[in-house]
């Protein structure tokens, strides 16, 4: 029945989790905050306890990789940062997130340059990078955000979240999504894996309660994935990522503001 039905098992189970991750998501949106963390838990248990089973499978090596994004969530929603400055939630996030994509990394063994971490191709990274306050603005242009820093904008009161952020936001949320996600997913679902991997990413904004926004974080997921895919390196990306939110958390509600 499963050969007729789920011709590849592994496509079959990475969807469910999708599904699931989904589902987990809209809990954390319509329902209360603790329910969403819950959810989060209940599939990053199933992740973390399905993938255990046999860690040298490609499909298994994915799921082990998507244990990310609920503990993403389950991080955000959890941490108690509220006792801090709000610039400082990124690193209080962020960092325990890195460490656990490097565990990742090191658990399945996968080369740091298989994952972007390399020069790759400059002129497309260099074109991604050009593009990002325009990225910043149009997403500013959908959500409005209340801004990071206090006008009027200087150097010394926007370089620290400037580059709190480019390595929060850029590096981190990159390495995951287009380094991690990105190679384990192709090994499972060849060509599509890189638009798996973006809608996963756009499901994550489902908080921001905007389907304008979900839907354009969804494009620019894959024009990044494109990016990541022609250039075989995170860096134009995270560059890029990380700047387009300094734009939307920093320099344009300034400015508006003033």
């Amino acid at each position: 029945m499963r050969s007729i039905f789920f011709p590849n098992y592994r496509i079959f189970i990475t969807v469910v989790y999708l599904i699931t991750i989904t589902i987990a998501e809209i809990i954390v949106v319509f329902s209360q905050p603790l329910a969403g963390i819950i959810a989060h838990l209940l599939v990053l248990t199933a992740l973390l306890v399905h993938a255990s089973l046999k860690l040298n499978d490609p499909g298994h090596r994915l799921l082990l990789a998507l244990t990310l994004a609920p503990l993403t969530r389950i991080l955000s929603l959890a941490t108690p940062v509220t006792m801090f400055p709000q610039i400082f939630w990124f690193p209080l996030i962020y960092g325990p997130l890195l460490l656990a994509a490097f565990l990742v990394i090191f658990n399945l063994r996968i080369p740091l340059g298989e994952i972007g971490f390399k020069w790759g191709k400059i002129p497309v990274q260099i074109l991604v990078i050009l593009v990002a306050p325009i990225l910043g603005t149009i997403e500013y242009l959908i959500l409005a955000p209340a801004g990071l820093v206090a006008p009027p904008l200087t150097f010394k009161s926007a370089w620290l979240p400037a580059f709190i952020i480019i390595a929060t936001t850029g590096f981190v949320e990159e390495l995951i999504f287009r380094g991690i996600l990105q190679k384990l997913s192709k090994e499972v679902l060849g060509s599509w894996g890189w638009i798996y991997v973006s809608f996963l990413f756009a499901v994550l904004h489902l908080g921001f309660l905007t389907i304008a926004d979900v839907l354009y974080v969804f494009a620019v997921a894959v024009l990044f994935s494109w990016v990541v895919k022609k250039s075989g390196s995170l860096l134009g990306v995270s560059l890029s990522h990380g700047l387009s939110n300094v734009f939307l958390y920093v320099v344009i509600p300034a400015l508006v503001t003033t």
